[in-house]
């Protein structure tokens, strides 16, 4: 029958004129039918639209349809097809199925499909070729013609093998929403109801093959078709366009209809006139005449119906928008309803406006669906199917119990995991175990409430663990499992207290997603069940399927309410009877949106298939001519005001700047003025609402000059403090705007209560008050300790080489053996057996735990070797004796004591062991933060004279030996043999050396491991660490004075946080309670102590200056 297109630009009034048409009509002839037809987001808004100009405010005949409910409604008259219809969820599920059957075919996918989100491009690719009716012989041809494209190829084969599959699962049991559509042109020609009615389409900007078959059908049925087209009245009706032309879709739909019926009605064109859209507004009029048109005019006269704005940040962009707002609703006698927000990027800048509008106390809704993914009942079935399928690791039970859903409580959980870390336990059958291992300072009573916790935990989760463990199982006996966890665990009871919490508290938007989640996830198991119920599949699957259809679950919300700023996309929302629109985010990159990434076929595989005769949806580039279209519409769509906004820099941070759109306008408008958000005109207008007003009030509370006789922020300050719901924030924001470094000092009787007595001879310690005093407070004060773990760390080991090194001492003094004159084979023996002990019982057997921590075993090996080798060579090198290993002084132990006797003297040597690269430093000594040394030397001294009461004994040397295993680059030719003495030298000790000759060949003849040398002429190498014996002696007075000091400021409660910074190094680097003191630098008080560095010659004088004059 006949076809008639309505033609008109955007706000013309194409859709009034046809619906009063169909009105007018509809009363006339009440037995005939007609339908209007428009995309499925838009049926709600259609029909309220024609029961509003209906005269009688009611529409009998007249039936608002989309193609999808058209189907259904022809299929409810002529029965047709019995298939269920498989909408996305459960399209994702089959394919990711289809995905695991299919693995050993897939070349080019197998790999590309464990990217998030490649699923849907392969979905949407599948429902592509469903759309544009590609069949099987059509694949074969793609591929075929693909010969020279290996990569193309290879990815058509793997979409064909895939696409094939799908088709075949669905062929008995299911319809896709494209397949839809072919039905409905079958069974068209046997409907009743749409012989001889009238059909409108309205609302659409081109038509899919699917559809256009569809409207073929419809055609040969209907008495008449009417379809509204955007078009500007200056084109001509049947011209081809090009494709870089604003209205090409235009001219190609208008085309490809005609071509169907020879009957095509002359169009009906609707000028702009009095009823039109922009009757009252020249400017916005001026606008859609001109926009993206190639002969475009400029509007020279002033004008306030478009303005610009930019700011800083896309967070400054909202806050402005919803002044703005404010602003129209209190001035200008707007409704909420009545602006809108669009944007390219709803998923950064629907979350901004969410929060800024709440504060503003804007009523909004933005129209998107929220996934439910990060629903804590959705996170908990994730989690529990997690935990079965990794084999209960600690990660998956953690995440599991710290979902809200399951009975242990937040502090049960806490010491749970504190234990777990600490003694490593996964796998189900540990937690199914009796606990009988003590973790750091715990007791029999801990470990037996640990096991209640732990029985009522796997209580809990046994029967779910059983039925998801073993062989593979069906889905429907996985789905009957989990939903009787999920029963027993009584989650719908829980949900509905956080239903009604949501309820008291006004929050409708959670409330809603509350009451809807439980049947949402029900409503997944079901359709899993029904579509792959008998497919036999393992845990870890089911677990990927679920996931799959969980990550498609969305949460519808609230339809928008009588009054609320719509915020939405600028391609899926629809606006009608917009006085404002607000259009943020106008930045490249965001506008036109990025189309680059065309899925899984390229642009040049899509360019390629197009010449060889397929037709598949738009590329990219003509997608970017289809935005632009989709700009038109939309800025054409407010009547009175439009407002376009781009920020200086993204979310991220980067610098950014704005869309081609704007240059656009700003030609257009060239007396239109970009204004800037953080200068307005007035400073009222930062202080619209008392939201808004917050950042001018801190700035003014933080900037003196912006306060001082300022009777603005007076007459805020004082409104803040006197209202009841700001009074509390208020002063809290007054605290933290003067927020200083607190003065942290105890009394000196909770400090003599805290430490009680301070050893001199605890070096560690006072070295730690030396770097930080806070950090001595909280480790040996209030005995703070960091969390247990299992695991085996730089730090663990240096104490198994301790331990093995002592150990080592121990063994060769037990077999009465001597150092030097060990061979390599019974040293090297003797080192591994310690090491063998130590490891098999360190940490809880952390060691035997992974195969990671058997090669820390291994390296641990070779270092302790190399170790026992060097210090052998040393003693063999030299005349020193080993005396005493981990000798206890109060407060300390000394790693190694070396002594040399000779006629009246004793000569003794400290080494103390450490794995980092701790260097020998005096400045270190001055400050306090290395006394270590010089304090086992004067205890180690005391010791010997008690021992030697005839003798003199003298400090020979103070040592750091670096325990390390050192790398030599090396040619493989090279002479093995020469290497030792080489890497002999790279473990040098670090220390402080006596000046006398007697003494240095006495520690080592060669003085390779010596931190010092000799010239040619037998002085001392500038730069040698050498001390006389008077030195010796004040650096002992010194560092006695300094410990002194250090006891009394202890004792005197000083809990200062004040780091050291010396040069490159500072107290903050390594310290375990970084993020608890509280030090911040932007903080008033809070800087480094900066210690100064001197020269070697200076270190003495000041030393002797400290001491006593008389050493000068």
């Amino acid at each position: 029958m006949s076809l008639q297109f309505i033609i008109g630009n955007s706000g013309a009034g194409k859709s009034y004129a046809a619906y009063q048409n169909v009105i007018r009509e509809a009363s006339r002839n009440p037995i005939n039918m007609y339908y209007v037809i428009v995309p499925e987001q838009f049926t709600m808004q259609t029909q309220k639209t024609l029961v509003e100009m209906h005269p009688q405010k009611g529409i009998l005949n007249i039936d608002v349809l989309s193609f999808e409910r058209l189907a259904y409604r022809i299929f409810e008259e002529v029965g047709g097809d019995t298939r269920k219809v498989l909408e996305e969820t459960g399209k994702n599920m089959v394919i990711q199925k289809l995905v695991q059957m299919n693995q050993k075919k897939l070349v080019y996918l197998k790999n590309q499909m464990k990217k998030p989100g490649y699923l849907d491009e392969v979905k949407s690719l599948i429902s592509e070729f469903m759309q544009y009716e590609v069949h099987e012989e059509e694949m074969d041809k793609m591929i075929n013609d693909a010969e020279d494209k290996p990569l193309l190829q290879m990815k058509l084969k793997d979409v064909s093998v895939l696409y094939q599959a799908f088709r075949e699962y669905l062929s008995d049991h299911f319809m896709t929403s494209e397949e839809v559509l072919e039905v409905l042109a079958k069974e068209i020609p046997f409907s009743r109801k749409l012989r001889g009615s009238t059909v409108i389409l309205d609302g659409y900007t081109g038509f899919t093959p699917v559809q256009h078959t569809v409207i073929r059908e419809l055609l040969a049925v209907c008495k008449k078709v009417s379809v509204t087209v955007t078009m500007d009245v200056r084109e001509e009706f049947l011209a081809k366009g090009k494709p870089h032309e604003l209205f090409y879709m235009s001219h190609k739909m208008i085309r490809s209809l005609s071509e169907f019926t020879k009957d095509v009605e002359e169009p009906v064109w609707i000028k702009s006139g009095s009823s039109s859209r922009f009757a009252d507004s020249p400017a916005l009029g001026f606008l859609e005449q001109n926009l993206f048109r190639y002969r475009r005019r400029s509007y020279d006269k002033e004008q306030k119906e478009v303005q610009i704005f930019q700011a800083g940040t896309p967070e400054r962009e909202m806050q402005e928008t919803a002044r703005r707002i404010i602003r129209l609703v209190r001035d200008s006698q707007y409704r909420y309803g009545q602006i809108a927000v669009i944007t390219g990027n709803l998923e950064e800048y629907g979350s901004i406006a969410r929060h800024v509008f709440e504060e503003a106390g804007i009523p909004f809704f933005i129209d998107e669906k929220h996934s439910v993914l990060m629903n804590p009942f959705v996170e908990y079935v994730r989690a529990a199917l997690e935990m079965v399928s990794q084999g209960f690791s600690y990660e998956s039970v953690f995440r599991y119990l710290r979902c809200g859903m399951s009975d242990i409580s937040r502090s049960e959980t806490d010491r749970l995991e504190n234990y777990v870390l600490a003694l490593g336990i996964h796998g189900f059958w540990k937690w199914d175990e009796r606990w009988v291992r003590l973790s750091r300072d715990m007791d029999s009573t801990s470990i037996m409430e640990l096991n209640v916790i732990r029985e009522r935990f796997v209580t809990e989760v046994r029967s779910f663990a059983e039925g998801f463990a073993g062989k593979k199982k069906t889905v429907a006996e996985y789905s009957r499992c989990l939903y009787e966890f999920i029963v027993q665990s009584r989650v719908q009871e829980k949900l509905a207290v956080q239903e009604l919490l949501f309820k008291q508290h006004g929050d409708r938007a959670m409330e809603k997603e509350y009451a809807q989640i439980y049947g949402i996830v029900m409503n997944l198991f079901d359709k899993m069940v029904s579509i792959l119920g008998d497919e036999k599949v393992s845990a870890e699957e089911y677990r990927q399927l679920l996931e799959t259809g969980m990550g498609q679950a969305k949460v519808a919300l609230i339809p928008p309410g009588i009054d609320q700023v719509l915020v939405g996309d600028m391609e899926r929302t629809r606006l009608k009877d917009i006085r404002a629109l607000f259009f943020v985010g106008v930045n490249e990159g965001c506008i036109p949106k990025n189309t680059e990434s065309g899925g899984i076929l390229t642009e040049m595989d899509r360019d390629f298939l197009g010449g060889q005769g397929i037709e598949l949806a738009p590329g990219p580039k003509e997608l970017m001519n289809t935005q632009r279209f989709y700009l038109y519409l939309n800025l054409t769509k407010p009547s009175e005001r439009l407002c376009l906004s781009y920020s200086m820099s993204n979310g991220k941070g980067e610098a950014t700047g704005p869309a081609f759109l704007i240059r656009t306008v700003q030609t257009l408008f060239p007396k239109l003025k970009t204004e800037r958000a953080e200068e307005p005109q007035n400073e009222l207008e930062l202080i619209e609402t008392p939201n808004t007003a917050v950042e001018y009030f801190l700035s003014g509370l933080t900037d003196e000059e912006k306060r001082k006789d300022n009777p603005i922020f007076a007459e805020l300050y004082s409104w803040y403090l006197n209202s009841p719901r700001y009074c509390t924030v208020t002063k809290k924001l007054i605290e933290a705007a003067f927020i200083r470094k607190p003065v942290d000092q105890i009394s000196k009787s909770v400090a003599k209560a805290l430490y009680g007595e301070v050893s001199p001879n605890g070096a560690t310690r006072l070295e730690r008050f030396s770097a930080c005093a806070f950090a001595h407070f909280l480790k040996y004060g209030l005995e703070v300790q960091e969390r247990a773990e299992y695991e085996f760390k730089a730090m663990d080991m240096g104490n198994v080489i301790h331990q093995a090194l002592e150990d080592f001492a121990a063994e060769i003094h037990r077999r009465k053996l001597k150092w030097s004159e060990l061979s390599d084979e019974l040293r090297d023996a003797i080192a591994d057996e310690c090491l063998d002990k130590i490891s098999a019982d360190y940490g809880n057997t952390i060691l035997q735990s992974s195969a990671r921590n058997q090669y820390m075993i291994e390296r641990t090996r070779r270092i302790l070797r190399r170790t026992v080798w060097a210090l052998q060579e040393q003693l063999r090198n030299g005349k020193f004796q080993p005396e005493g290993f981990e000798v206890s002084i109060g407060g300390g132990r000394i790693d190694r004591l070396d002594i040399m006797k000779t006629d009246d003297k004793v000569y003794v040597k400290i080494i103390d062991y450490k794995t980092g690269n701790t260097t020998f430093d005096l400045v270190s000594i001055y400050y306090g933060l290395q006394m270590q040394l010089v304090v086992y030397m004067d205890a180690a001294v005391k010791a010997e004279q008690r021992k030697y009461p005839n003798a003199e004994v003298k400090p020979a040397g103070i040592f750091y030996y670096n325990v390390k295993d050192p790398m030599l680059q090396k040619e493989m030719e090279d002479d093995l043999d020469r290497l030792d003495p080489e890497i002999f030298k790279k473990l040098k000790m670090n220390g402080l050396v006596l000046a006398e000759d007697e003494v240095i060949s006495g520690l080592d003849r060669t003085t390779v491991s010596l931190p010092m040398a000799y010239t040619s002429t037998g002085l001392f190498r500038k730069g040698s660490s050498i001390a006389s014996e008077n030195e010796f002696a004040l650096l002992d007075a010194y560092v006695k004075k300094k410990i002194t000091d250090i006891r009394e400021a202890i004792l005197d409660g000083n809990a200062e946080v004040s780091p050291y910074e010396m040069g490159n190094r500072n107290a903050c680097t390594y310290c375990p309670y970084q993020g608890t003191c509280g030090f911040d630098r932007k903080i008033p008080g809070y800087e480094f102590r900066r210690l100064k560095q001197f020269a070697d010659d200076e270190i003495w004088k000041v030393f002797a200056k400290e001491v006593d004059d008389e050493w000068e």
